[in-house]
């Protein structure tokens, strides 16, 4: 007897049943796990929003190097890596004076903890040991202080307590590559350090335990003793295997010890970041407020809310029911956000904060790519229903999501293992957007959108779902079907022209650095009665200073930071301050550094081109190498055009700017990528049409997704412009730039260029002034922009 097949149809829908309930248990999964971490775990705030504690460092001059204003700059540099190495985010260190440095920690559990390490010299040596010390009746104080004798010899207790005497040094942390903190749990030896030499250094690692492999074992001249800041923390044998004369090779060594796991990983960033230059004592430590008012913080919150509402609203009036599920997904994305960054100990700060909006607001975009591939295959009439075409909807749009987060992962991984400081904080939290980000549009609003249409109700009823019709843009596009790219030079023309004007201003006004690049001055007054920092933000901006940084400081103290000021300007200052509070006196005035150091600006600039040429060569090999060119160009045009803009109007260049450059330089990239996946679609299927025709239809076909996409990110920066403190205010500006520039970039630069280069990498345009069948001229009558794509993507 005959079985009967199962229809395909019916097979099909249970396939789709049972993928639609693995992601569903995914996304329920994603979310339990970050409403716990949400609960359990608070974020760190910021100096900006909490303040924090306060270290002042006092570099101290030895015998053989000055405690002078260089020093005190390298110092600087060395605390910076310590502190990136303890996990501490969005710090403040900068040299005050001539040789203090002045050290403030967002959210430290331990301030006492980090005050020690932060103090410790960190001199790595490494010596052979030349006998037990023969004066052996000596107290430990007498034998430290016979720190060097005849070549450099010295006597130092061991770990036991027996004293040694050890040659000068062979090896110091300058010869370190790396250092990391291991745990042996096969060999038994517990926790310990694993040191890495760099080339020179594994040379003189060999040598020295060679030496001392010439040695019986058990004399102590076959140790090896590692000195940190005149102390043995360990002195092994060196082992029976190794030869006389061979050493130990391969550059490697471990120091081992009675270590738990903390002692053993605070060792390790103090061997890795290096030992500072000088000296330093701990002469202060103190709680400080923080450098944002409560009303400031509180309107700021208050322009996010309605920015984030006006989004939703927006894309709900878009896409109706569909809009307002993308909304719940959005939500579902904050609260995943939120959770990762307290999970991963990250520091939220006021611009932060304003990005983690806008993020938002850029999230949209995944979802709109999905609407708008739906609607198409909506209007194709090819797919029965509206679950099919959302289906259809995702799956096409899959690669142009994919593409363009992977594109911004890609420079948020080189941002955060190249760059420090505030720049490899960005990367944490753009890394940490575009994942929940994914995991928003591809899961909990596929699940909550296929769930709703294959209701019945929505099934007799399309129009709720938003993507039956076509939407005003693209029936206005299909309606004139205009050929943008007839004349690509004029686009690439009219580009340089702006170009050239903002990029002037460079030249004619230069850039107006803030206080963390050009360091400035430090006063902190002790007043009759205690000043409220926000009365005190408000009377040094109406006396001339409004972007003074003002903290409560110690038991009542208020410190004032500006930019270099005059005499009479600090003179202003002070009454200012006096006014509020009585009777002032000065307890310091200093000058300071920049926070945002040189070596820390270079390591940034050199992880953002390292990020460029690695999303240049990812678009190289995912799409054509032209297309990464004309994307990187693009985005040169994008920040050239911002930086110009505010040079022009003399708006300062700090770190708020930083991180709105930032956000721009990921926006733009963004754009260029999901108009060249739509390119590349279309060199699949159309061989034959014009290179020039193909890229206008693909803007024709992505612009309402670049509409609606900017409309959701303008409404939440206008918010903040408009409402928020101006702190916020520079930070929406150079956004609102960004976004508006690189929308046109992606469209009338980036487009026009990949067609330049197209021409010429394949001969000479055949026809003129565009029309005909050349690679940028018009093809013949009755081309029409395509209404749809229903096929899979083809990768030529």
């Amino acid at each position: 007897m005959l079985k009967r097949s199962r229809p395909p149809s019916r097979t099909r829908s249970r396939s789709r049943s049972r993928s639609l309930n693995v992601r569903a248990l995914l996304a329920l999964a994603v979310l339990a796990a970050s409403v716990a971490i949400a609960l359990t775990i608070p974020v760190r705030l910021g100096l900006d929003l909490r303040g924090g504690t306060q270290i002042v460092l006092e570099t101290r001059s030895t015998d053989t190097a000055k405690a002078d204003r260089e020093a005190t700059d390298r110092t600087v540099e060395v605390l910076r890596g310590r502190i990136d190495a303890l996990g501490v985010a969005e710090p403040t260190i900068v040299r005050s004076g001539e040789n203090r440095v002045v050290v403030e920690l967002p959210g430290v559990q331990d301030p006492k903890q980090a005050a020690d390490v932060l103090g410790r010299t960190a001199q790595l040596t490494v010596h052979s040991v030349l006998g037990p010390a023969e004066d052996a009746g000596e107290g430990a104080g007498d034998r430290e202080e016979k720190a060097s004798g005849a070549g450099g010899e010295r006597v130092l207790p061991d770990e036991s307590g027996q004293s040694l005497r050890l040659k000068a040094a062979t090896l110091t942390g300058q010869d370190v590559k790396g250092a990391d903190a291991r745990f042996d749990q096969q060999g038994g030896a517990g926790w310990h350090v694993t040191v890495d030499f760099k080339d020179a250094g594994s040379d003189r690692w060999a040598r020295v335990t060679g030496e001392a492999a010439c040695n019986p074992a058990g004399d102590p001249k076959r140790r090896v003793a590692i000195v940190l800041d005149s102390k043995i923390i360990s002195s092994p044998q060196v082992d029976p295997s190794v030869s006389c004369g061979a050493g130990i090779t391969g550059g490697s060594t471990q120091i081992t010890g009675s270590f738990d796991d903390a002692e053993a990983r605070e060792l390790a960033l103090l061997v890795k970041g290096g030992a500072l230059p000088v000296p330093v004592e701990t002469i202060e430590q103190r709680t400080i407020g923080a450098t944002l008012g409560d009303e400031a913080i509180s309107a700021g919150a208050w322009a996010a809310v309605i920015g984030t509402a006006l989004t939703a609203l927006f894309i709900i009036a878009v896409y109706r029911l569909m809009g307002a599920l993308a909304t719940v997904a959005l939500l579902c994305y904050g609260l995943i956000s939120y959770a990762a960054l307290a999970a991963v100990g990250a520091t939220l700060t006021l611009p932060g904060l304003a990005g983690f909006v806008l993020a938002i607001g850029m999230a949209v975009d995944a979802n709109v790519l999905v609407f708008e591939r739906a609607r198409e295959e909506q209007a194709a009439r090819t797919r029965p229903s509206t679950r099919s075409a959302l289906t259809a909807g995702f799956r096409s749009a899959f690669s142009a999501i994919a593409d363009s987060n992977i594109t911004t992962l890609i420079a948020a991984a080189l941002l955060f293992f190249l760059a420090s400081g505030p720049v490899k904080g960005f990367g944490v939290t753009l890394g940490i957007g575009v994942l929940a980000s994914m995991v928003s549009a591809l899961v909990i609003t596929r699940v909550l959108a296929e769930f709703a249409a294959s209701r019945p109700a929505v099934f007799r009823r399309p129009r709720l779902t938003g993507i039956s019709s076509t939407g005003p843009v693209r029936d206005a596009l299909l309606r004139r079907d205009p050929f943008l790219m007839r004349r690509p030079r004029r686009w690439l023309a009219a580009s340089l022209v702006v170009l050239v004007v903002a990029g002037s201003g460079i030249l004619v006004r230069g850039l107006n650095f803030g206080i963390e690049f050009t360091g400035g001055r430090l006063i902190e007054y002790s007043t009759a009665t205690q000043v409220d920092p926000d009365r005190a933000r408000d009377a040094l901006a109406d006396a001339g200073f409004p972007r003074a940084v003002v903290q409560s400081s110690g038991d009542g103290d208020l410190t004032v930071r500006t930019e270099e000021l005059t005499d009479a300007e600090a003179t202003t200052v002070t009454k200012a301050v006096a006014a509020l509070g009585g009777e002032t006196e000065k307890v310091r005035d200093e000058l300071i550094g920049p926070s945002l150091g040189e070596e820390l600006r270079r390591d940034a600039l050199i992880a953002l081109g390292l990020a460029l040429a690695a999303q240049l060569a990812y678009l190289a090999v995912r799409f054509r190498l032209l297309f990464g060119t004309a994307a990187v160009g693009a985005l040169a045009h994008d920040v050239v055009i911002l930086v110009g803009v505010f040079a022009w109007l003399g708006k300062p260049i700090d770190g708020v700017f930083l991180a709105a450059l930032l956000t721009v330089i990921g926006y733009s990239v963004n754009d260029s990528v999901v108009l060249f996946d739509r390119v590349r679609e279309l060199l699949g299927k159309e061989r034959k049409t014009p290179f020039g025709r193909l890229v206008n239809d693909a803007i024709l076909q992505t612009l309402p997704r670049t509409v609606n996409t900017g409309m959701g990110a303008v409404l939440i920066l206008a918010s903040l412009a408009v409402l928020a403190d101006d702190s916020l205010t520079d930070f929406a500006l150079a956004l609102l730039i960004g976004v508006g520039v690189g929308t046109y970039s992606s469209v009338f630069t980036a487009s026009p260029l990949a067609i330049e280069l197209h021409g010429r990498g394949t001969g000479p345009r055949k026809g003129g002034k565009g029309r005909g069948t050349g690679k940028t001229g018009q093809p013949g009558p009755g081309k029409r922009m395509p209404t749809s794509r229903t096929e899979r993507q083809e990768v030529p």
